[in-house]
């Protein structure tokens, strides 16, 4: 237990801090709504005296009026960050003696924001992301050190604790010379979930704090098991950068690839938690909309895995594995190569009497493949024109220069990029590799393929260019051939996070390895201990894919149950109860995690007549919300819930090895109960458990 008089000796130093804070608060407070005031007056001043004023003059209030409404959002922003340190100002205390003979012993306390005494220009808070906060996470107490600016910081940390302070409470303190953040860590685990994923500033942990202040890796690569903080800590590393590089680098230089808009919703609330804005986020359907001009039908990849979920068709998964190589990338370039080669068929050109043999214009026409196609014409005319200036001195007119190039244009086979993709496979020798989806829509795995060959073909200019860093989540979902598209559309910082052991569609899954072949100098880091499930439910989902190093937090609960049933209906009568249980607890979240999304709307269509206030996850979901939701595994990655039911876990249902990956994804997403039911003989996947 922490001593007494420790306890009373932080709480004395917060209520004099929760006093500076109040009343800088309230000093701010007051600044806003002068700002406010400040900027009607003059809008009501403009708009009084507009007959009377020139243009300069109006051009002039107008400014002054954006400048004082900047200054008020910049006071407004620290008016909330301020508010923030209010509920809670700190979480850790390192007691730090520099080394030197003059160095004094100096008190650090870490919290989400910095704060600064405006009367003595003392920092009584340190920002979580500050060089010296770095020494909180990496050392006990000892010998330490942290990277300043100015070079590298030694010294000895004298003194560490830990606190949780509540709506301005100290609820309790601990002091060790240990690591001491698993007491922290195990209280939060335990919490129930709400709709929202957390700021974990309070429990990161050394490896996690070692990748969040990577800032040297042009790519980095997270491999991390289901429930390992992967996606928090790669939002804590934008925030981290974006305090590092708050010069040259603002939340509208970044950009998150993700899986879908609910897992959007679910991971909004972190970064403006820790004080930064919003970050733009789109999938990687929307980003090949936007590169396709909206102008090609395809398949989603949720259409395309439920149609490899619900049918056994082998040809489809054929098609899917062969582009889904690092192989299928190459064979792409050697195609390009050849189509580069054999679409422009160079002749001579006639200029008046005089003649450019077809080598001169063949050769400055390849020579400028990296630019569109009208302006390789307009490059390789300009090349004739100057020969012709230089061999006979003949200065062509404007209507000779125009025939010039109208002849060069048609020496150039015009064909469409489809055409051209779709004429790949013969000269592959493999035709029975493309294949239209319903509704002459591409079949997604043909979708980033084609936009490779689009960009090869034709350039592009990018809509991205100005992406200063972005985060791909959910790497495993993605082939080397998007990763190659990527490459081209965003030359800027990466963070690639995932796990392999999630992948819905094995047919076309990576991993950190494959990824690394894209990009070659990509740092990889492996997280293997998982924080999100009970030790029992991270032991029953690691048996689920034995092939996965999966190192259990040791925070007990109650073991996962099996339910045998004898009937479809006694199985629909066991979830109700199950979910009657829920209602009368003290939980939050509970998920129905189905295999199929026809699964998880037929079960949902059953329940929701006797509990109406049932959630049904699909594609066109935009929210996570509290209660009860059903979905299907596809859906529900990245998400969590303090209850997962999984049902119809049946042999005959669970059978292949994509089933085997999607049962492991809704097993992980539980955080406290799991409960598994079947009606039959049970899949072979599960372990041996007590079966009720």
């Amino acid at each position: 237990m922490t001593d007494p008089s420790i306890q009373t000796e932080e709480q004395a130093n917060l209520n004099i801090v929760r006093q500076k804070l109040d009343a800088a608060y309230q000093t701010l407070e007051r600044r806003v709504h002068q700002y406010a005031k400040d900027v009607q007056a003059q809008k009501t001043y403009l708009w009084e005296n507009r007959s009377d004023m020139d243009h300069a003059e109006k051009v002039s209030t107008r400014q002054a009026a954006m400048q004082i409404m900047q200054s008020g959002e910049v006071v407004a922003d620290t008016l909330h960050k301020i508010e923030k340190l209010r509920q809670s100002p700190w979480f850790g205390r390192i007691d730090f003696k520099r080394d030197g003979h003059d160095s004094s012993e100096r008190q650090i306390y870490v919290g989400i924001h910095t704060f600064t005494d405006t009367t003595t220009g003392e920092n009584i808070i340190f920002d979580w992301r500050a060089p010296v906060s770095s020494m909180f996470y990496d050392f006990e107490t000892g010998p330490a050190r942290y990277e300043s600016p100015s070079g590298t910081v030694t010294g000895k940390l004298t003194l560490k604790r830990q606190f949780k302070i509540q709506n301005g409470r100290l609820m309790f303190v601990l002091e060790s010379g240990l690591h001491i953040m698993d007491e922290v860590l195990q209280d939060e685990l335990s919490r129930t979930s709400d709709d929202r994923m957390k700021t974990i500033v309070a429990t990161i942990q050394r490896d996690q704090n070692a990748i969040i202040r990577n800032e040297d890796a042009q790519e980095l690569i997270i491999q991390g098991v289901a429930g390992s903080g992967k996606t928090s800590i790669a939002l804590h590393r934008i925030a981290f950068l974006l305090y590092r590089h708050r010069d040259t680098l603002s939340a509208r230089d970044i950009l998150i690839i993700s899986p879908n808009k609910v897992f959007g919703d679910f991971i909004s609330n972190v970064l403006p938690e820790l004080g930064e804005t919003q970050i733009a986020e789109m999938g990687m359907e929307q980003l090949a909309d936007e590169l396709l001009a909206r102008k090609v039908k395809f398949q989603t990849f949720f259409e395309q895995t439920s149609i490899l979920t619900e049918t056994s068709d082998s040809a489809l998964k054929q098609r899917i594995t062969a582009k889904s190589t690092v192989d299928f990338v190459r064979t792409l370039d050697k195609y390009t190569a050849h189509v580069e080669a054999t679409r422009f068929v160079a002749t001579d050109v006639f200029v008046g009497n005089y003649a450019v043999p077809a080598w001169v214009v063949e050769q400055a026409f390849n020579k400028r493949s990296d630019l569109p196609l009208a302006k390789r014409v307009k490059w390789a005319a300009e090349v004739v024109e100057h020969e012709i200036w230089i061999n006979y001195r003949y200065e062509i007119s404007t209507p000779e220069r125009a025939e010039l190039k109208k002849a060069i244009g048609a020496m150039y086979r015009k064909s469409t990029v489809r055409s051209l993709y779709k004429d790949m496979f013969t000269w592959m020798g493999r035709p029975d590799l493309f294949k239209m989806a319903p509704k002459n829509s591409l079949e997604y795995a043909d979708v980033f393929p084609l936009i490779y060959l689009k960009i090869a073909l034709e350039g592009l200019k990018s809509p991205f260019m100005h992406v200063k860093h972005l985060l791909v989540d959910e790497m495993q979902d993605y082939t080397p051939l998007q990763y190659a598209v990527l490459q081209k559309l965003f030359p800027c910082q990466k963070t690639i996070l995932g796990d392999a052991h999630q992948a819905v569609n094995p047919y076309s899954a990576s991993n950190a390895v494959t990824i690394g072949q894209v990009f070659k100098h990509a740092e990889r880091v492996h997280l293997h201990r998982s924080y999100r499930s009970s030790y029992e439910i991270t032991r029953f989902a690691g048996s689920l894919s034995p092939n996965v190093r999966i190192d259990a937090i040791k925070r007990h609960g109650e073991p996962p149950v099996v339910i045998s049933c004898i009937s479809t209906e006694e199985e629909l009568q066991t979830i109700l109860s199950r979910l009657i249980q829920f209602e009368q607890g003290s939980h939050h979240t509970l998920g129905i995690i189905c295999k199929t999304q026809k699964q998880a709307q037929k079960i949902f269509s059953v329940l929701s007549k006797t509990n109406p206030t049932l959630h049904l996850l699909s594609t066109g979901s935009t929210a996570f919300q509290q209660g009860i939701t059903v979905c299907a595994a596809q859906l529900s990655k990245g998400l969590e819930f303090d209850y997962v039911i999984i049902p119809y876990v049946t042999a005959e249902n669970y059978a292949t090895e994509m089933d085997r990956g999607l049962l492991y994804v809704a097993a992980t997403r539980a955080l406290h109960h799991l409960t598994v039911t079947h009606t039959g003989p049970a899949s072979g996947f599960l372990p041996r458990t007590d079966v009720q």
